[in-house]
């Protein structure tokens, strides 16, 4: 083969990668993930990366408890980052194929992904507060992280 026969195909191969890295970045720039609580009171949705990009609060979520509230919150992100990681996986499998470059994806999601066998049903039980707001404001829970 000689030189410039070479750097035709060279040439071609960089394309074809660039090619490539241009639809999984597109790719992951649509992936995001979501989680409505099971009354439709709460909703979170996350990024690819996990960060949470918004967060819905209904006015039913007054009458749980805050520290009820908070877990509620944070599980449901837990579940948005699982469900968001699973299309992470699903993009990266396009470009990278299934090997050890997407188990180094895969192991710096921040919670998993779908398909990893780790996922429990949610049991998120709702506690609201009956006392009168008086008596409330007097005595507030204790809220724990």
């Amino acid at each position: 083969m000689n030189p410039e026969q070479w750097l035709a195909q060279y040439d071609e191969k960089l394309k074809q990668a660039a090619a490539g890295a241009a639809k999984a970045d597109k790719a992951l720039r649509e992936v995001g993930g979501s989680a409505t609580s099971q009354d439709g009171e709460i909703t979170v949705r996350v990024s690819a990366s996990g960060a949470t990009t918004g967060l819905v609060l209904r006015p039913g979520v007054r009458d749980i408890e805050p520290e009820h509230l908070a877990r509620q919150i944070m599980e449901l992100t837990r579940q948005a980052q699982r469900v968001a990681g699973e299309q992470v996986v699903v993009a990266m499998q396009e470009f990278i194929g299934d090997g050890p470059a997407l188990d180094v994806v895969k192991a710096h999601l921040p919670e998993g992904h779908t398909s990893d066998g780790a996922d429990e049903p949610m049991n998120l039980e709702l506690k609201r507060d009956t006392r009168a707001d008086d008596e409330y404001f007097d005595n507030p829970p204790e809220v724990v992280n």
